[in-house]
């Protein structure tokens, strides 16, 4: 009832048009103010990205390229929640705050590790469904005496940060069908600014300011345009109609505000990125061709008032889900024997962008992974789209590089100014991609319009092995001047974490095979290492106390990948999620715990006795309904159950009870008898049977 209450009382606050804003707040004087977040003075961490141009670079230089070696584990924490942990900490006056998965907030004594207070925002497990990558959650705001967090339920909510008491909570939404939130709130002047994802699930994208003391809405701007007969907000929304075709705002539109949000105190602004159309396929909402504005886009507004300024859109036309939400940073560079304060940019689709930061206007762009759905840029930096990545019109599978996990996706890059480096976590991925011309929109599920029955993995040993040689990650050191590599470390997969760079010449990564590793800035040479026994895909952060410094990371293997990638998740071996918060420093003396050896996972399916027909709808329901969480051609990764090897297999009635009556929805798994009849949760256990017998057999080769 609270909740609900909550989210009447923001709908009729979003309903009050034309009424008086409310009165703002003053400016934070103690605590952490604005001054002191725009400083970004190393000493604490006080913002994401550590400053306001979001470098993530720490100018604390204790632990150098010498003494690096001597880095020892100071202490650590383990979490309660076995699910991919995104989070950078953030550090102010001694205390550490982290934010796990579930939205849940936890604060530490940054030096011992002792537990100050935790949250539980009691995020109702259902929300699940809605949530494309995992119950995962990228950190908190701070400012005055409050920490800001945003639950994946859509609330945000403000917290004491000496007691962890909530002083204000507030509904952000505007529904709970289509959005979640799994993005760090950030600070502008007073205002907590923050969107949402849901771009598959029918959401219209936005980014909204609330008032850091009350949490009353300041302004909200949308980015993409609504139904026109209602009239659009402002003439940014009018001007963007033009590029879309159809009922498009009947699906919402997308465009979704799910990560990067920068505020820059020097000009105002504050830029963020947007994601992609909805749906991927532009026939299945016979949207058309066009730019789809403003996904796909860097924009920027004035931070005070919410008015735009400028939008430069990255990919136009989207239809390969290559959102532009990857972290947005702000540097100060000399360009053609000119200082130009710029916006750097590693989206999704592959191509690194330098932008005018005042104007947007594009001062230049080249390739830092491999793809081929474009070639090249032209003048203005709108890319050269190949005929062939246009599935839709061809009626022919594209397999897309980058997939829709991206070149580089939200795990954050970091800039260097002693260096001029950017330090970017690449994947190189494929995806295919084939319009389904038989798709019709659901209440529940992904919606995108493809037909990823027909492009999912075979039970082919050579073409699993093709296709897991070709899936490679790399550290990629780029330099944004010359638009070109620096240095790069391979490394055997794709989805490793976001990186630190230091004044000690240092850059701190995490990977997916369990390594925390630090390199040489210049050169990418490894010089430490650290078993974290996780799978690592958070950025790392820095802080001193007491006149040491310290770096902490959060480990904890999940997110989309393991969702999704089935057999190519974990092409080096299985990836266990071990949650826990890791502090190093110089001369640190704590030991992590062994771990317990992992149990072997024997195929042991009942024999299949179902027809084609059947096992031909099942892969269609289960691609459809099933694969987002429970992994590409029914292979799973770590965080949820393998169906291939349920104990539900043998029953036609258990399988029942948990699709269609939702026995399980307090874990997540909701119902999903409006999208899928009892005769379809048949037809895919019949699969669910035929994939296991033959994965079975591939084993046993």
């Amino acid at each position: 009832m609270k909740r609900l209450a909550i989210m009447v009382a923001a709908a009729l606050a979003l309903a009050a048009c034309g009424e008086k804003a409310p009165e703002r707040s003053p400016l934070a004087t103690e605590g952490v103010t604005d001054a002191m977040i725009a400083a970004g003075n190393g000493e604490e961490w006080l913002t994401y990205g550590g400053d306001t141009d979001e470098k993530r670079f720490s100018p604390l230089d204790q632990i150098t390229t010498e003494n690096v070696g001597e880095l020892q584990l100071a202490w650590y924490a383990d979490l309660d929640t076995a699910r991919g942990q995104e989070a950078t900490p953030l550090m102010h006056d001694g205390t550490l705050f982290v934010t796990t998965a579930w939205s849940m907030v936890k604060a530490y004594d940054a030096a011992t590790g002792k537990l100050k207070w935790e949250y539980d925002p009691e995020v109702p497990r259902e929300t699940l469904v809605r949530a494309c990558c995992d119950a995962v959650n990228r950190g908190v705001a701070l400012y005055g005496n409050n920490a800001y967090v945003a639950t994946l339920d859509g609330r945000l909510i403000a917290l004491d940060q000496d007691t962890g008491s909530v002083v204000w909570e507030k509904m952000t939404v505007p529904d709970q069908d289509n959005y979640t939130i799994t993005g760090a709130p950030r600070i502008a002047r007073g205002l907590v600014l923050i969107g949402s994802g849901g771009a598959e699930y029918k959401a219209r994208g936005y980014i909204a300011a609330f008032d850091a003391g009350t949490g009353d809405e300041v302004w909200r701007w949308h980015t993409v345009p609504g139904d026109p007969a209602a009239g659009f907000e402002n003439d940014a929304m009018e001007k963007a109609a033009k590029t879309w075709g159809g009922e498009w705002w009947k699906m919402g539109g997308g465009g979704t505000v799910w990560d990067s949000i920068t505020y820059d105190p020097k000009s105002g602004l504050v830029y963020f990125g947007t994601g992609n159309a909805e749906p991927w396929n532009p026939a299945a909402n016979d949207r058309g061709a066009g730019d789809s504005l403003y996904t796909g886009s860097i924009v920027a507004l004035d931070a005070e008032t919410g008015e735009y300024r400028w939008h430069f859109q990255e990919t136009p036309e989207d239809r390969w889900d290559y959102d532009s939400n990857a972290q947005i940073t702000l540097a100060d560079v000399e360009l053609d024997g000119k200082a130009r304060r710029v916006v750097l940019h590693a989206p999704k689709n592959g191509f690194f962008y330098v932008l005018d930061a005042a104007t947007g206007e594009f001062l230049s762009g080249d390739a830092y992974a491999q793809m081929n759905w474009a070639d090249g840029l032209d003048d203005k930096g709108r890319p050269n789209i190949q005929q062939a990545a246009r599935y839709e019109q061809t009626g022919q599978p594209f397999i897309g590089m980058p997939g829709a996990i991206g070149a580089h996706s939200w795990q954050p890059m970091s800039f260097s100014p002693k260096t001029g480096l950017v330090y970017i976590p690449t994947n190189n991925v494929l995806q295919g991609y084939l319009a389904d011309k038989e798709w019709e929109e659901s209440d529940i599920g992904f919606q995108v319009g493809l037909d990823t029955a027909s492009t999912s993995m075979p039970a082919d040993a050579a073409v699993r092995q093709q296709m897991a040689d070709l899936h490679t990650g790399a550290l990629v050191a780029w330099d944004p001047v010359a638009q070109k590599e620096a240095w790069r470390v391979s490394q055997p997969g794709p989805w490793n974490g976001g990186t630190l760079s230091t004044a000690g010449g240092l850059v701190f990564q995490g990977n997916a095979g369990g390594e925390f590793v630090a390199f040489d800035a210049k050169s990418g040479r490894q010089l430490w290492s650290f078993p974290a026994q996780t799978g690592v895909i958070a950025a790392p952060m820095s802080f001193s106390v007491g006149g040491e410094q310290y770096i902490a990371v959060l480990a904890g293997w999940g997110g989309v990948w393991d969702l999704v990638g089935g057999v190519l998740a974990d092409k080096g071996g299985p990836v266990r999620n071990v949650s826990r918060l890791l502090v190093f420093k110089i001369g640190g003396n704590a030991k992590l715990p062994a771990l317990p050896a992992l149990n072997d996972m024997v195929f042991d399916p009942p024999k299949f006795t179902g027809t084609e027909e059947q096992v031909k709808q099942g892969a269609g329901l289960y691609a459809r309904y099933c694969s987002v969480c429970h992994g590409d051609a029914a292979v799973g990764g770590g965080l949820v159950p393998d169906l291939r090897r349920s104990g539900v297999l043998p029953s036609d009635e258990a399988l029942r009870a948990i699709v269609i009556d939702g026995q399980l929805k307090h874990n997540g798994m909701v119902s999903f008898a409006s999208a899928i009849k009892p005769e379809g949760a048949e037809a895919i256990r019949h699969y669910l049977i035929k994939r296991a017998n033959e994965d079975k057999a591939l084993e046993g080769k």
